[in-house]
Order: C-alpha cells, then sequence, then structure tokens
C-alpha cells in the first residue's frame, strides 16, 4: 500500500500540471480571441457595419444584411456590443471563423487548412534541422573552446543569430536563386507537374522547400549553438563529471552525460523558437512567394479582409500555446528532477 501512494500522488500532480497549462493556454486564446474581435469591429469605419450598411445600399432587406453580415464575421453587425460578443465567441466554439472577404464565398477555415500545411511542415523541418545542428555544434563548442573549433563555431553563432530572418531570406535568394541560379526564387511547386504522389511532383515541393527551410534553420541555429554552449561550460563544472572522469568512464559515456543534461534546459526554448519561426514565416513566405500562412496573413492585411485576418493570427496563436504546452510537460517527462520536485 506504501508503494502506491508515491505513484498517486504523482500522477496528481501530473494531472494538476497538464490542468494549469491547459487553464493557461485557453485564457491566452480567449485573449487573443477578444482582442481579434476588437480589431475587426473597431477598426477605422468599422467594417462590419459599412457591409451590413452596403448590402442594405443593394437592395436587400436589414433582416437579410444582417444574417449575410453575421456569416462573413461571426457576429451580427446590430445589437449591443455584448450580444456580438457572444455571437463571435459562440462562432468560435463551433470552429467558425467566418467566411473571407477576398475570397467570397470560401469559409476562413478552408484558406487556413490549405494555408497552415505550407507553413507547418517548413517550420517543424527548420525547427529540428537548428536544434540538432546547433546542439551537436554547441557541445563541440564547448568542449573544444579553448581552440579554432571552437572559436570558429561560436562565431558562426553569434554572426548568424544577429542578422534579422528576413536579411538571410533575402541574402540566400539573390545567392542560389540569381547569382547561382540552382534554386528555384519562390512558389512552392512548378506548375507543369500534376498534384499527387508521383516523384516529379514531390521533387518539385522538396526542390521549392529547401530555401525556405534553410533560411529557418540558419535563423534559430545561432540561439541553439550559443546556448547549447553556455549550458554544456555550465556543466563540465558539475560534480558528476568530474565523478565519471575519476572513475574512468570513456569519453563516449561522458560526452552523452553533459549532452543529456546541458540539452534539457532547451526544451523550454523550443516552443519558443516555434512561435518565433511562425512569426518570422511572414518574411520568409513574402520572399519566397509561398502560400502559407504567413502570407495569407499579409495577403489579408493588404485586402483589408478582417474576417480572414483575425482566423489566421488567431489560428497562429493557438499553435504557439499548443507548442509550448508540449515543450512543457516534454521537459517535465524528460528530466527526472522537475517529475520529483512537482511530486513533491
Amino acid at each position: 500500500m506504501t508503494q502506491t501512494v508515491p505513484g498517486r500522488h504523482r500522477a496528481a500532480a501530473i494531472a494538476r500540471k497538464v490542468a494549469g497549462h491547459v487553464v493557461r493556454g485557453l485564457v491566452m486564446i480567449w485573449a487573443v480571441a477578444t482582442i481579434s474581435f476588437v480589431i475587426i469591429r473597431e477598426i477605422p469605419g468599422n467594417p462590419v457595419l459599412g457591409q451590413y450598411e452596403s448590402l442594405i445600399q443593394k437592395g436587400m432587406s436589414p433582416e437579410q444584411a444582417e444574417r449575410a453580415t453575421a456569416v462573413l464575421y461571426g457576429f451580427l453587425p446590430t445589437g449591443s456590443l455584448w450580444q456580438q460578443y457572444v455571437g463571435y465567441l459562440g462562432s468560435l466554439l463551433h470552429f467558425d471563423l467566418g467566411r473571407s472577404l477576398s475570397t467570397p464565398g470560401v469559409e476562413v477555415t478552408t484558406l487556413i487548412g490549405h494555408a497552415a500545411r505550407w507553413t507547418v511542415l517548413p517550420v517543424l523541418a527548420g525547427t529540428l534541422l537548428s536544434f540538432l545542428l546547433g546542439v551537436t555544434m554547441g557541445v563541440y563548442a564547448a568542449i573544444k573552446r579553448s581552440g579554432r573549433l571552437g572559436d570558429a563555431l561560436a562565431l558562426s553563432g553569434s554572426l548568424l543569430h544577429g542578422v534579422p530572418v528576413y536579411v538571410i531570406g533575402l541574402l540566400l535568394t539573390a545567392i542560389f536563386a540569381t547569382l547561382w541560379p540552382i534554386m528555384p526564387s519562390g512558389g512552392p511547386v512548378d506548375v507543369e507537374f500534376v498534384p499527387g504522389l508521383n516523384p516529379g511532383y514531390i521533387g518539385s515541393l522538396v526542390h521549392h522547400a529547401v530555401l525556405p527551410v534553410v533560411t529557418y534553420t540558419l535563423a534559430s541555429y545561432g540561439g541553439w549553438i550559443l546556448a547549447m554552449k553556455s549550458n554544456v561550460v555550465a556543466v563540465l563544472g558539475d560534480d558528476f563529471i568530474l565523478a565519471a572522469e575519476l572513475r574512468g568512464l570513456r569519453r563516449g559515456i561522458v560526452f552523452r552525460y553533459l549532452a543529456r543534461n546541458a540539452i534539457l534546459p532547451l526544451f523550454t526554448i523550443l516552443a519558443l523558437s516555434i512561435g518565433m519561426l511562425f512569426g518570422g514565416s511572414i518574411f520568409i513566405e513574402q520572399i519566397f512567394n509561398y502560400p502559407g500562412l504567413g502570407l495569407l496573413l499579409v495577403n489579408s492585411i493588404s485586402s483589408r479582409d478582417y474576417a480572414l485576418m483575425g482566423g489566421t493570427f488567431l489560428v497562429i496563436t493557438v499553435g504557439i500555446v499548443v507548442a509550448n504546452i508540449v515543450a512543457d510537460l516534454l521537459y517535465t517527462v524528460i528530466d527526472p528532477r522537475v517529475r520529483s520536485g512537482g511530486a513533491a
């Protein structure tokens, strides 16, 4: 019986932790949804009321214009502010983000779903590559910090960490699409290929995705290598490393000890980097004319498509919130010290 009590305490602690993250995430999503509602409703010219009045001028009855405007924006254009707000939240609970003004008749969720795949895959690929490359090089930069290799690796991280993401994208485009044209300058795929699981179409997708993914990778690489180097240098002074060396453990085992303990704090930064790359997608997708969420958001702003703008911003926020929750929970699972502390 005494053996099952600690297990129950740990399970309860984990459940409380998960519930806390979910509640905080929902509060953040609610806050962003509220901001989106205020922006759509209170933007100069009040586009919701303007759409309602425009439909009446075109011959619709007030009831028809009210229903049509509610379909576009997700809430009624008339009534009190509270009634409009409740209607908007009710539409969100039914995953109804309204319909696009720039693409008449098409739901916002459809446009966002189509654009999300062009953002999520390159962002995740770039994040994973930059994480693996930066962590590996960071370990070597710390171990070889007194030599030329360590200095060169640290310098590469410092230089890339200070370069804005759009500058990296423009440089890659200028070099590999203009001066040395071995990569396409824009678009997600060549138009001559038929969409489907065929070698030509898949090869074209990969070919067009190389520069965006490399841009995402280089944009985050500097932060990873500098953070990992700092963590490894700190871990090198811990007692367990000294004890491992005194016991005569092989260098490969000591290396794994170093990497495992130094990498743990980076998992909380991992979700933040995903959020930063989602923000950077606005610039990257403009540069490479990549039809993802960032380009969709920019186009919705330029076309004054407020329903699409609010929906895209909300979906990006939800992705960032979910990534933060997953990263924090993953850190709890990986690091036994956090588990024991949380269960205590």
